[in-house]
């Protein structure tokens, strides 16, 4: 297992929690980066949440059916020891592979989870035990449900390292934002940039829906042009 960086500072996290996704991944396009998006997660059962917080992941391989077995959960690496290592506020990213035949988590694993103060789950798997899951109040997002267990089709080898989930690659300590439009990844390095454009570029946004509700027409105002630009900072300032 790596060591987590040094975690983001809580108001960071704070301003953080007040922009979308959609806007971290227009943000960190301007950086280059074009997978951040974790394709398959969304949320599984919920509306209107928006979570913030470091990635702690788990890392799930093909199913090797002599490691994969019931029994192989009382093992010291498992997701029941992941779930003991879990942090604090984190949010959990599990790499399934895309594999949607097998639930990777149900609801006494994602009551521990709750127990433990983890903020949200994130997967490119599915679930089992719905109801059960949705009534503990973990936020997950997933791309659905399945009956049977994890060990059907995949091995769980490990947790806060490197992994893929839905695309994205997601190292420990980076920064999850979640919402209804899916989950995004932000690298540790540039959550500082991210948060304060985004900031500004909600605030922004905020004016532009603004002037269209006035019958603005959108050529010159979104993107805005330099005569627009100049009447949103005198906006600002009267604010």
């Amino acid at each position: 297992m790596t060591a987590s960086p040094v975690a983001a500072n809580p108001k960071t996290l704070d301003v953080l929690r007040t922009v979308t996704t959609g806007t971290v991944t227009t943000m960190l396009l301007k950086k280059g980066i074009r997978h951040a998006w974790m394709k398959g997660a969304m949320p599984f059962g919920f509306t209107g949440k928006r979570i913030v917080g470091p990635a702690f992941t788990l890392r799930f391989v093909p199913v090797r059916e002599d490691l994969a077995t019931p029994a192989s959960w009382l093992n010291p690496i498992s997701t029941r020891s992941a779930i003991e290592a879990m942090p604090d506020g984190c949010i959990c990213v599990a790499d399934a592979m895309g594999v949607t035949g097998a639930g990777i988590f149900g609801d006494i694993l994602c009551m521990r989870m709750v127990k433990r103060n983890v903020a949200a789950l994130i997967t490119d798997g599915v679930m089992r035990d719905k109801h059960g899951v949705l009534g503990t109040g973990l936020p997950v997002w997933c791309q659905g449900v399945a009956a049977p267990a994890s060990v059907n089709q995949l091995t769980f080898v490990g947790w806060n390292e490197p992994i893929g989930c839905g695309g994205a690659a997601i190292f420990p300590g980076d920064i999850i934002v979640a919402d209804d439009d899916g989950a995004v990844v932000i690298p540790h390095d540039l959550v500082e940039f991210v948060t304060h454009e985004g900031a500004e570029h909600e605030l922004m946004e905020s004016w532009l829906v603004q002037e269209v509700e006035k019958g603005a027409k959108l050529p010159g105002l979104y993107p805005p042009n330099d005569e627009n630009k100049a009447r949103y900072e005198a906006w600002k300032k009267s604010r």
